[in-house]
Order: C-alpha cells, then structure tokens, then sequence
C-alpha cells in the first residue's frame, strides 16, 4: 500500500506547483509557464538518477524501443494536457480548472484496459462515475436548468480544455506506466527514476525548441525569472518523482483516483491563495469527486 502515500504526496506538491504556474502565466505566458516544470526539474531528475548509478546497489537498467517510444508519447501527453490545464483555470476559477480536469480518471481506467490489460473491478467503475457525475456538475454554466444547459456548459471553452487535459494526463499516465513496466530490471526506485530522467530532458528540448522558434522572448524570460520559474520546476520533479514511483507500483487508474485528492488541497489554495469563492454547485462537485476516491478506497 506505500503507493497511497506517495500519490497523496504527489498531489500535494502538483497542486503547490499548478498554483505557482498560474501566477506566472502573467509575466511569461502560457507555453513558457509550461516549460519552466521541464526546464528547471530536468536537472534534479538526472542528479538522482546519477547518484543512484553511482552508489546505489544495482544497475541503471538498458532501455528498449519500447521504453522510448511510450515514454515519449508520455511525455508529448503531458506537456500537451499541462498547457490545457492552464487554460482552463486561467478562463474559470482554479479550482473548476483543476477539477475538470479529474475527467483523466474515467479516461486512463478505459486506456489502461485497452492498452495494458489492467481491467478494474465494479466498485472502482462505481467511484470513477461518482466522480464523473461530479465534474458534470461543475461543467455547467452559473445558471443551469436543464440538460441542454449541461450539454451547453460541456461545451464551454473551460469545460473542453480541462476535459481534454484529462483525456491527456490519461494517456500520459499509460505512457508513463508502460514505460517504466517495459524496463527489463530495476527496483520500483531505480524504474521510476530512469524514466522520470529520460522523459524530463525529452521535454526540456521539445518545449524549449517550440518557443525558440514561437516566442524566444518568452525563452529568454523563463531564465530571467528564474527566482520565480525555479520552484515550479522543482515541485514538479519531486511531485513527478512521485507519480511515477506510484504508477510503477500500482495500476495507473488507480493511482489517478487517488490523485483526486488534490481537489481538497486546490480548494484550500483557491480560496486563501487567489481569494476565488467557489458557489455551492461548484462545492458539490467537488465533494462527489472526491467521494468518488473514498469508494475506491473503501473498495480496495
């Protein structure tokens, strides 16, 4: 059961970096709020995994095509789904951004039966729809009636970017997991590491090649703030770092249920750390998303 704790950890410290990333997309835009996780949590990833090459007890593991191409697919996911994410939260409050969001849930159980044949039990199908009743709900627009007003508010700006972004974050899930499951040895440490090393630095090139080309001045200021860009990327990696770890150990949808307990922590900072009031809707739901993850857990 460590894999519990590691993903509560996990989604403290992601909520804590989202939050920073929200602040910044005022004085360095979007893509590069985005980039900064990848810019400045590269480095640490690649630290650990030399010092456990260096004086751990096993060998790093020899990665295979297959490890590349899922964890680059994992990677492409996330940098797409965290860009999403940003603007879901940047067009409705940041709690209703990262909530809808938690859609990933639903998504990555039916990737993960599709792609890695880790089908999931009738309870956790039960919690998984809880929650998704409660995203529905948060969906919808200030004054909703009827169900062409759900329809309406799943079709906002708001509603679709955090919908695909947890389409997204599932399939980086996947990616992730099957990766780190294709590695022909290693502990749960030294798996999670390695592709935590790998995909990071791949994400490093690829957004900082994108605004090279798109917005180098958005490039140069990434680095320029770096006082304010370095905690994002930081947190990222540990809570990332995390993540991984608990999807090496345990089924990925599982691991993204529990995740959803973020939303307590990203309602705490919405209300003291952004001064947004969520109304009661959006409150219930919230509470039927995170319901959803003690069903879950009662059921394991």
């Amino acid at each position: 059961m460590l894999w519990i704790p590691i993903t509560v950890a996990a989604a403290f410290l992601q909520c804590m970096r989202t939050a920073l990333q929200k602040r910044l997309v005022g004085t360095v835009g979007t893509d590069a709020a985005n980039f900064v996780r990848y810019l400045y949590g590269a480095p640490l990833a690649a630290i650990v995994l030399a010092g456990l090459a260096l004086f751990g007890t096993e060998a790093i593991p020899q990665p295979g095509l297959r490890f590349f191409a899922l964890a680059m697919l994992g990677g492409m996911a996330q940098i797409v789904a965290t860009t999403c994410l940003i603007l879901a939260f940047t067009l409705r409050n940041f709690a209703v951004g990262t909530t809808l969001s938690k859609t990933e849930t639903v998504q990555t159980a039916v990737m993960a039966t599709v792609f890695l044949a880790e089908p999931l039990g009738l309870v956790a199908w039960i919690a998984i729809l809880i929650s998704l009743v409660g995203v529905l709900l948060l969906s919808l627009p200030a004054k909703a009636g009827g169900l062409r007003d759900i329809w309406r508010g799943i079709g906002e700006r708001a509603a679709l970017f955090g919908l695909a972004s947890g389409g997204l974050f599932g399939l980086s899930a996947i990616g992730i997991r099957g990766a780190s499951l294709s590695l022909p040895e290693g502990s749960f440490v030294v798996r999670a590491f390695l592709t935590l090393a790998f995909i990071t630095a791949f994400q490093s090139v690829v957004m900082g090649g994108w605004l090279l080309w798109r917005d180098p001045a958005a490039l140069v200021r990434t680095i320029r703030l770096w006082r304010d860009a370095a905690p994002v990327g930081i947190l990222s990696v540990i809570g990332s770092a995390g993540w991984f770890t608990a999807m090496t150990l345990q089924n990925a949808a599982y691991v993204r249920a529990v995740g959803q307990v973020e939303l307590i922590f990203t309602l705490i900072v919405s209300r003291y750390g952004f001064g947004e009031r969520p109304t009661l809707r959006e409150l219930g739901g919230i509470a039927l998303v995170a319901g959803g993850v003690i069903v879950l857990l009662v059921g394991r």
